[in-house]
């Protein structure tokens, strides 16, 4: 005999299952400022120590930045910020700046990190686009600001981050940050928010067109550090001293002012001081683990560490991306003790999708087999998703051979740039993956290979060539301080490559010695045709080689057998 009320409750459970049955959890949002409140309780005494605009040296631990947090918190309260509002910040990696992260996002408005490295049209652009509030900005950019001011948003306030001691002079009506927190207090009614709402924008350098913006939530970003803790444990561990070289302007310094102070470890902010002598005695002094940067820090950083003839012992990792980091500047780090990371990622994935960490079979490899894998862009983090497609959009295999264009997906992956409905409409596919612009191969293993930007491939007689493979080769000679390839016009190969150098001191290596290591490693048919001599290479605001101003100052150039 079947129980009373059994067939009715069969036929429930039934229901629930086809409509698909939830949890029964808790759901807490998603909040940036949870970071920090935890990080105040848990890895209170870790330290937040910055080389300061004024030229001192400060130190904070975690507890006391929770504080100031607070207070910062109430001062831009009273300054008519509200939630949705942009925050503009123009400054250095240091406490105020890291204060700026969480008490802005805090308080439900939109921290808005604009890199001074951007042409004054783009800084204008970006201000108006966004719509900041105000601007908070060190020392250092008052003249940008004083030069631009008349053509920034007129309604627009300034805050100076520093002490009323160091208060200057100004055609700018400005506050003072100190001020701002003074009598304040030490703690903050946090709301709590959806987790879907937008936390901070950061904007492409704009090297085509203006400017882009990506718009992250506190899900996103809370995620993003999540997955990076989870990834890069060799140098976010409790109690570990990490250099952020990487500009907290620059993608929200790929997330490490967030991950750090979940996983307890101490930051230490360089500011402005970012040559190789000023980090060698940051790192040596307060006997830093690691440091994250772009490829171009690091050759000024070893070849600091040749001059002094020797490296802190106490350093021995290191987060390397931007762009992709020559193998010889891996090979020379890793013969110091100095374990290399290559990263990946881009604004719009906030930014690292890729980290090059080997997996335990591989770790007592050769050396020289390790540092092939090194060099590869690494393999994707977890929440991200990779796929190569052909030029008519068909996935392409993970087989190490195919290569394609590549795209993404994930929860830290923009879903459209902000307030600009044409761009959003370029970069994704049809299945809602967004496209990189990135020329890739990725092997069984999962490792991926950038083997260019699509618009940096050249191609000659119907083939390509990747530029990257020729500057990876090239900057090894020990005659080349750095390197880059660009094409030219070629009238019967359409493309031919154009070598530029930056020699290493007097000495210019000549073509045939150039040739002759490249021979080693590339088809003769891929060869550079010519081979120039700068003092310098152009960079981009984010501190890669600007191939785009290269092209143009090379547009005109004749090839020795083009006619």
């Amino acid at each position: 005999m079947v129980p009373p009320g059994a067939a009715h409750y069969a036929a429930e459970r039934i229901k629930e299952r086809e409509a698909g049955m939830q949890g029964m959890m808790m759901h807490r949002p998603l909040s940036i400022i949870e970071i920090l409140r935890f990080a105040s309780e848990i890895h209170s005494t870790a330290e937040v120590v910055s080389v300061r605009t004024e030229g001192d040296i400060h130190r904070q631990t975690y507890a006391e930045t929770y504080a100031r947090v607070a207070r910062l918190a109430h001062g831009l309260a009273g300054l008519g910020i509200a939630p949705g509002d942009r925050v503009a910040t123009l400054a250095w990696n240091g406490y105020r700046h890291l204060e700026l992260y969480y008490a802005v996002s805090g308080i439900g408005a939109v921290c808005h990190t604009i890199n001074p490295r951007l042409s004054a049209e783009q800084l204008i652009y970006i201000t108006h686009h966004a719509e900041d509030r105000v601007l908070f900005l060190d020392t250092t950019f008052l003249p940008i600001v004083e030069a631009l001011a008349d053509k920034l948003p007129a309604d627009m306030r300034y805050v100076l981050m520093t002490d009323r001691a160091h208060m200057p002079e100004s055609k700018v009506e400005l506050i003072c940050y100190e001020d701002l927190l003074d009598g304040q207090e030490e703690s903050y009614d946090w709301p709590e928010p959806d987790e879907n709402d937008a936390a901070s924008l950061c904007y492409t350098s704009g090297t085509t067109g203006n400017p882009k913006g990506a718009l992250y939530s506190h899900r996103s970003t809370v995620l993003h550090a999540m997955e990076t803790a989870i990834t890069l444990y060799s140098s976010l561990r409790e109690g570990k001293r990490v250099i952020p070289v990487v500009p907290m302007f620059h993608v929200n310094a790929w997330g490490l002012p967030y991950a750090a102070p979940m996983t307890g470890v101490s930051l230490i902010m360089p500011g402005p001081k970012l040559d190789g002598a000023s980090l060698f005695d940051l790192i040596e002094g307060e006997q830093v683990d690691a440091a994250w940067g772009v490829p171009t820090v690091w050759q000024g950083l070893l070849a600091e560490f040749r001059k002094r003839g020797t490296h802190p012992k106490c350093f021995t990792d290191m987060v390397v991306g931007g762009s992709a980091a020559p193998t010889s500047m891996i090979e020379a780090f890793e013969k110091m003790g100095v374990s290399v990371c290559h990263a990946w990622g881009m604004t719009e994935m906030s930014p690292i999708g890729t980290q090059g960490l080997l997996p335990r079979e591989l770790r007592e490899a050769p050396l020289s087999d390790q540092i092939a894998l090194k060099s590869r862009q690494g393999r994707r983090m977890f929440g991200v998703d990779l796929k190569i497609v052909d030029e008519e959009g068909k996935p392409l295999p993970h087989d190490g051979k195919a290569s394609g264009e590549l795209y993404v997906r994930g929860n830290t992956v923009i879903s459209g740039y902000f307030e600009n409905a044409e761009a959003t409409a370029e970069a994704f596919d049809s299945e809602g993956w967004f496209g990189t612009g990135d020329i890739a191969s990725i092997d069984e293993r999962g490792f991926l290979l950038i083997q260019d930007r699509a618009k940096d491939l050249i191609k000659s007689g119907g083939e390509w060539i990747s530029s990257i493979d020729l500057e990876n080769v090239v900057s090894a000679h020990p005659k080349v301080a750095s390197c880059a390839v660009i094409a030219v016009p070629h009238p019967k190969w359409d493309e031919r490559p154009l070598l530029i150098v930056v020699p290493e001191g007097d000495d210019r290596p000549g073509k045939d010695e150039i040739d002759a290591l490249l021979l080693e490693h590339v088809a003769k048919w891929q060869l550079p045709d010519a081979m120039e001599f700068v003092d310098e290479l152009p960079l981009t605001a984010t501190g890669k080689v600007s191939k785009l101003t290269l092209r143009k100052r090379f547009a005109d150039y004749k090839l020795p057998d083009a006619g």
